[in-house]
C-alpha cells in the first residue's frame, strides 16, 4: 500500500467510528426501537448532560476464536464505556448494547466495565450500569465467568464509597443479575426488563412449572415481591430521569457531604393543617406522606421501593435545602406494623444513608411486630434484629419524630433515643408503651376484670386508666426519652432547627473491621 498520507489515516479512522457507533447496524436498531427501547448510545445520549460523554475503549475487540468467533465483529465489543456529566457532576457509565450479539458478556466486555469500576473508585465518583444482555457469552467459557467475578468483586469494593445505580432497560439473566443485586439502587424499566437466575424455559424443563418472563421476573413483579427493583420506570427515558433525580440527593462519595440546595420556600413555616391532619380515632389509618410532604422543601418526597413493604415509607427529601432520608412507618397499609419484609427494606436503606452522611429523619406511628407462626418461623426475630442493628450503628444525624403509637419493641426499633437518636420529637397525639391500652388493660387488669360484675364496663375503665396514664408522651418525656413535645403545624421548623444544630456531630465508634449484622 506505500505510506498512506495523514488525510487517508484521518479519513480510515473515521470511518472505523462511523462502524463501530452503527453497532449491530440498522435492522436491529430498527429492532430495537420497534420494542420501544433506546439504544445503548441513545440511552448514553439520555442520561448525560449535552456533548459532556467521552467514550472510552470504543476499539476494544474480543479474542475469542472457539464456535466461530474468530469471523464475528462486535462493534465496542458490546458495551459503550466512559464518563461524563449529570447536571455538572462527574459519573463513570457503561450501557450495553443488545443489538450486538444480543449484548451479551465476554472477557473484554466486562475487562472495560472493569476498567471504568476501578475509575469511578479512584475518583470518587457515582457508577451507573445500564443493563441490557443475554448474560455471559458462551463461547468464551470461563473467561467470560472470570469477568462476572471480577465486576462482582469490583461491585463491593465500591459498596459504601460511592453511590452505584442500575439501570435494567432488558434482559439481564443468569449470574449477571448479580451485579444489579450488588448495587445501591436498582431501577428497571416495565415492560422491557427482566431478572432472573432461572429463565421460563429452564424452569418448565426442569419443575414443570410455567410462567411467563414478565411474571417471572418482570419489574412489576421485583418491585412488588421480591424487592429487588427499587424504581419502576415507564421508558427508557424515565428511567434516565428518575436516574438524575436521585443522584440529585446524593454526594459523589462517601467523603463529601450530600448537596445543599437553595429553597425558595418559607423555611421555618406553620402549616395549619397538621394540627388537624390526625383522625381522632388512633385505629383509623392515614396516608404517612401527607404529613412528609408538608414538612419537605416543596412537598417533593422521592419514594424508594414504593411497591414493597408498603408498611414502612422509605427515600429522600430536603428540608431547607439539605438532603435527608426519611424513614416512617404506614398506618394506611397493615397499620404500619413491622414485619420482615419492612425491616429489611428499611435497614438496607439506613445504612445507604449512613454510608453517604445523609440525615435521617424518622416518622414513628407503630403498633408493633407483626404477630404470625410464619413471621416467627421465618425469622422475624432476626430481621427485625437488623433495624436495631442499622439503627444503632448508624452515626449520621438521626431525628426521630412520633406521631402517634410508638409500642414495645417496635418503638426501639424506629429509632428511639437508646438506638441513637440525637433528638427525638414527639406530637401531643403520641402515645409510647410497652403495648396498646386494650392488650395491657388484659394483662395487668386480668383478675380485677373477671371478677367484675360486668366485665366488659370494667374492663373498659381499666383501658382508660392506662391511655390516661401511659398513652401520652409526657412520661417518656419526664424521662428525658423526648427532647421536645410540639405543637404539630410547628413540626418543620422543629425539624430544621435540630437538624442545623446536630448537622456537625461527630460519633465516634470503637475501631473494629464491621459488626456482625444478624443477616
Amino acid at each position: 500500500m506505500g505510506n498512506r498520507t495523514i488525510s487517508e489515516k484521518i479519513k480510515e479512522y473515521q470511518q472505523k467510528v462511523e462502524t463501530i457507533k452503527k453497532g449491530g447496524g440498522e435492522k436491529r436498531i430498527e429492532k430495537q426501537h420497534s420494542l420501544g427501547k433506546l439504544t445503548a448510545r441513545e440511552r448514553i445520549d439520555s442520561i448525560f448532560d449535552p456533548n459532556s460523554f467521552q467514550e472510552l475503549f470504543m476499539f476494544s475487540k474480543h479474542r475469542c476464536n472457539f464456535m466461530g468467533m474468530e469471523k464475528k465483529e462486535l462493534p465496542a465489543d458490546g458495551v459503550i464505556t466512559g464518563c461524563g456529566e449529570v447536571n455538572g457532576r462527574t459519573v463513570y457509565a457503561y450501557s450495553q448494547d443488545f443489538t450486538v450479539s444480543g449484548g451479551a458478556a465476554g472477557e473484554i466486555h466486562e475487562k472495560k466495565i472493569c476498567e471504568i469500576m476501578d475509575m469511578a473508585i479512584k475518583c470518587g465518583v457515582p457508577f451507573i450500569g445500564i443493563n441490557d444482555g443475554g448474560g455471559a457469552r458462551i463461547q468464551e467459557g470461563v473467561d467470560a465467568l472470570s469477568g462476572y467475578g471480577q465486576i462482582f468483586f469490583r461491585n463491593t469494593l465500591l459498596s459504601g464509597v460511592v453511590p452505584q445505580i442500575s439501570i435494567i432497560a432488558g434482559p439481564c439473566a443468569g449470574g449477571a443479575a448479580y451485579s444489579p443485586a450488588l448495587t445501591d439502587f436498582v431501577i428497571m424499566v416495565k415492560n422491557s426488563a427482566q431478572m432472573f437466575i432461572t429463565g421460563p424455559s429452564v424452569l418448565k424443563a426442569v419443575t414443570g412449572e410455567e410462567i411467563s418472563t414478565q411474571a417471572l421476573g418482570g419489574a412489576m413483579t421485583h418491585a412488588k415481591l421480591s424487592g429487588v427493583c427499587h424504581f419502576v420506570a415507564e421508558n427508557d427515558y424515565d428511567a434516565m430521569n428518575i436516574t438524575k433525580k436521585l443522584l440529585s440527593y446524593l454526594p459523589s462519595n462517601n467523603l463529601e457531604e450530600p448537596p445543599v440546595f437553595k429553597t425558595d420556600e418559607s423555611t421555618l413555616r406553620r402549616d395549619e393543617t397538621l394540627n388537624n391532619i390526625l383522625p381522632d380515632d388512633a385505629k383509623q389509618p392515614y396516608n404517612i406522606k401527607d404529613i412528609i410532604k408538608k414538612v419537605v422543601d416543596n412537598g417533593k418526597f422521592l419514594e424508594v421501593q414504593e411497591f414493597y413493604a408498603p408498611n414502612i415509607v422509605i427515600g429522600f427529601a430536603r428540608i431547607n435545602g439539605r438532603s435527608i432520608g426519611i424513614v416512617a412507618n404506614q398506618p394506611a397499609h397493615m397499620a404500619g406494623v413491622l414485619d420482615i419484609n419492612t425491616s429489611d427494606k428499611s435497614s438496607r436503606f439506613i445504612r445507604f444513608c449512613n454510608c453517604f452522611n445523609i440525615p435521617i429523619v424518622t416518622f414513628v406511628d407503630v403498633p408493633g411486630f407483626l404477630p404470625g407462626v410464619d413471621q416467627e418461623y421465618d425469622g422475624i426475630i432476626r430481621h427485625g434484629a437488623k433495624m436495631l442493628f442499622a439503627y444503632s450503628a448508624a452515626i449520621v444525624p438521626k431525628i426521630t419524630l412520633i406521631v402517634r403509637k410508638a409500642y414495645g419493641g417496635a418503638y426501639l426499633a424506629m429509632c428511639s433515643k437508646d438506638m441513637g437518636a440525637d433528638r427525638v420529637i414527639a406530637w401531643p397525639t403520641a402515645e409510647i408503651a410497652v403495648m396498646g391500652a386494650e392488650g395491657a388493660a388484659k394483662i395487668i387488669f386480668r383478675k380485677e376484670i373477671n371478677e367484675a360484675e360486668d366485665k366488659e364496663a370494667k374492663f373498659q375503665e381499666k383501658v382508660n386508666e392506662y391511655k390516661k396514664n401511659f398513652a401520652n408522651p409526657y412520661v417518656a418525656a419526664a424521662h428525658n426519652y423526648i427532647d421536645e413535645i410540639i405543637e404539630p403545624a410547628e413540626t418543620r421548623r422543629h425539624i430544621i432547627r435540630a437538624l442545623e444544630s446536630i448537622i456537625t456531630k461527630r460519633d465516634i465508634r470503637p475501631p473494629k473491621k464491621h459488626g456482625n449484622m444478624p443477616l
